[in-house]
């Protein structure tokens, strides 16, 4: 039996592959399941490009856990994209027909400027109405996507190569967490971020939002650790966050209330770029939104929905 008021998103992403259900209901999408599991791909890609067969298996092995709950979903109601891991692969085309096969629908490896859009949409859905002009980054494990825009509308949206999983992979290859180690890795974030600096510029914006991993993940150490109130960074947390690490000095060191065991060893990249972030545009305070690339897809689908009607696609 189909269900025609279910749609299903899947992001398969650098460091975690998400599954995220929703149910239609007067016009608005319901959470019913979220998945999330640790795969590790923007770690495995060697000098050539190239996903190891280790990596890959882990992300089919998580795409057939995936597959056994969207089974009875007509594929116009499911859609998986990836991100800048898969954009990098040389081999992508490997893993992209197995878990297309394994899932059945096809898996999309999205631009940069798409997935920003989509995220944008995603985190715009799930705040409230507000007159102010928003800015969103979303900093992920191996690229980096900022939007601006206000209400539902995405007016600027770029992507950046630079995220958790490559500045920890670069810059902090030992798992030490020294300081110069932090100096270098934040160096070369501004000066990757610079090209678009003056896009989003504090002129541009009012507000500035925190989507996904590592804006989470640093928003829930800083909380637990009672540096500020949940769900959000501050400038001031986030150097009180670099000085503790600093002082740990190594990874392996690091046993932080609020910080989710498989982020260890990628904590130093995400804060160096966060504090690059802040620093070149200014910020002082993040919210850190519940939004994210796969509710944007999951209101794509919606839309889509409300063009061919739910209940003729179940019985196509």
């Amino acid at each position: 039996m189909h269900d025609a008021g279910l749609l299903a998103a899947i992001d398969i992403g650098s460091n975690s592959c998400l599954l995220e259900i929703g149910r239609v209901t007067d016009g608005r999408i319901v959470p019913q399941t979220c998945r999330k599991e640790t795969i590790r791909l923007g770690g495995a890609l060697d000098a050539q490009g190239r996903l190891s067969t280790e990596a890959m298996e882990r992300g089919w092995a998580c795409l057939e856990r995936f597959a056994a709950l969207i089974a009875t979903l007509p594929r116009c109601q499911v859609r998986a994209v990836g991100t800048q891991t898969l954009r990098e692969a040389t081999n992508r085309d490997i893993f992209l027909a197995r878990g297309s096969a394994i899932l059945g629908t096809p898996i999309e490896v999205i631009n940069g400027e798409e997935e920003a859009r989509l995220i944008y949409q995603g985190v715009s859905r799930l705040l409230p109405p507000s007159p102010y002009r928003r800015l969103v980054i979303d900093i992920g494990g191996r690229s980096t996507e900022l939007c601006l825009g206000r209400g539902l509308e995405a007016q600027v949206t770029r992507s950046v190569e630079l995220g958790s999983v490559a500045w920890a992979l670069r810059y902090f290859p030992d798992g030490g967490l020294r300081p110069e180690q932090f100096a270098l890795a934040q160096a070369s974030a501004l000066a990757t971020l610079d090209s678009v600096a003056a896009e989003f510029a504090p002129a541009h914006w009012d507000l500035a939002y925190g989507a996904s991993g590592t804006a989470g993940a640093i928003s829930k150490v800083l909380a637990a650790q009672g540096r500020h109130a949940p769900g959000l960074i501050s400038r001031q947390g986030l150097d009180w966050l670099q000085a503790q690490l600093e002082q740990l000095g190594h990874s392996r060191q690091v046993h932080l209330a609020g910080l989710r065991e498989e982020l260890r060893p990628v904590i130093g990249g995400g804060v160096s770029v966060m504090r690059a972030v802040f620093q070149l545009l200014e910020i002082e305070e993040m919210r850190v939104t519940q939004g994210a690339l796969r509710h944007g897809l999951l209101y794509g689908l919606l839309q889509a929905s409300q063009r061919r009607p739910l209940t003729a696609a179940a019985h196509a």
